[in-house]
């Protein structure tokens, strides 16, 4: 490696609390506005499906709820489960996340 190059580190840093924020915003925003989309659709032959897509709007809304709240509290990014920090990158993915990948199994 030259002298005037340094090696990138790849991993994810930990989001500050204002780009948390921001994700869980974003989340909210798009589950909205397909809860909307849903309500304005109204086709009878879809109704079964569309009510189970608002369930599982209604549901994920209310886990990023439950995230805006441990972000106030100072939980937020550690585990429900295990009490470990949550990766990055999961995070990343799922901003709402409340378990580790490895609880997250043993609770589904």
């Amino acid at each position: 490696m030259s002298a005037d190059t340094t090696p990138t580190d790849h991993r994810l840093k930990p989001a500050t609390a204002h780009e948390t924020r921001q994700r869980l915003e974003h989340e909210r925003a798009t589950r909205l506005t397909q809860l909307q989309a849903l309500a304005e659709a109204g086709e009878e032959a879809a109704e079964h499906l569309m009510a189970a897509q608002k369930e599982t709007l209604q549901r994920v809304l209310k886990e990023i709820d439950a995230a805006f709240a441990r972000v106030e509290d100072g939980r937020y990014g550690t585990c429900q489960g295990c009490s470990k920090p949550i990766p990055a990158e999961r995070l990343e993915i799922l901003p709402y996340a409340r378990y580790c990948v490895p609880c997250q199994r043993t609770t589904d």
